[in-house]
């Protein structure tokens, strides 16, 4: 008997780079190096129910500072989260990230996340080093993926 609750599972993650329009390789930016695929999680296009927008990504190394994500902003709220690959130490993130919420720069050392609340500019986003991959999250509160268009 087939489980009727088998249309809310997603079994493989699907490439999500075009949902993430005016960021990276989807605004016609080259994604950087150690920028791993962008991968949907959970989203509306993959589980029609779904009210949240969740990706998945790789970032490896890298020993100088790259750019990533620009300034942007969501007409919803949205969480981002890193984590590193230490299970001896969660708290490890084994990198530098920086990013911007309204202009004021943040660095970032552990495994973590940041709320942002819809209509707050964030970014840019990038990395300072990092010196063995971790995970990158990004929870939108929103079955669909938008954000402001860029001028720059």
């Amino acid at each position: 008997m087939t489980s009727p609750y088998e249309h809310l599972f997603v079994r493989k993650m699907q490439n999500c780079l075009d949902d993430l329009v005016n960021e990276g390789a989807a605004a016609g930016v080259v994604d950087p190096d150690n920028v791993g695929p962008a991968l949907a999680l959970m989203r509306s296009k993959d589980v029609p129910a779904s009210k949240i927008h969740l990706t998945y990504t790789w970032i490896n190394e890298c020993s100088e500072p790259v750019q990533w994500v620009k300034e942007h902003e969501h007409d919803y709220d949205e969480v981002l989260i890193w984590h590193g690959n230490n299970p001896a130490d969660v708290d490890d993130l084994g990198a530098e990230i920086y990013m911007d919420i309204e202009g004021v720069r943040h660095t970032i050392t552990t495994s973590g996340s940041v709320y942002i609340p819809a209509g707050v500019r964030h970014c840019p986003l990038g990395f300072n080093r990092v010196d063995r991959p971790f995970r990158f999250s990004a929870l939108s509160l929103s079955p669909n993926y938008a954000s402001d268009e860029h001028t720059q």
